[in-house]
């Protein structure tokens, strides 16, 4: 957000790939040492599809399976409704490697965000 000068508020919402419920706190509490909020703004798309009180799903799944599946339903759908006129859309996802992990090192993580905004804005 320092680098194209926006605030939280700029955007209808903030989505992250597949955080899950810990990982969207560890977000929440990164962003607050850099003075961003992102109070209701966000939401995370494995959260978003799975139910959390009827399926042990801990972590969730895959980022870049639960980006894709709720890109392509609920914030493209929502974007043409005019539920969502901006959007920043972060996939994110681990780089998981059997080896690194069996070598007790770090999973490398990625994200790519992306700026969407509705032609109708």
């Amino acid at each position: 957000m320092r680098d194209t000068g926006t605030v939280v508020d700029d955007y209808d919402m903030i989505f992250t790939g597949d955080l899950g419920a810990v990982g969207s706190e560890v977000l929440r509490e990164l962003l607050k040492k850099e003075d961003i909020f992102l109070k209701e703004k966000h939401s995370d798309c494995g959260m978003m599809i799975f139910d959390r009180t009827r399926q042990d799903v801990h972590a969730g799944g895959s980022g870049c399976g639960c980006c894709a599946s709720v890109l392509c339903s609920e914030i493209l759908n929502g974007m043409r409704d005019g539920k969502y006129k901006n959007i920043l859309f972060a996939a994110t996802g681990a780089l998981l490697s059997v080896t690194s992990v069996g070598q007790k090192r770090t999973i490398p993580s990625i994200a790519h965000i992306v700026n969407i905004v509705s032609a109708e804005s």
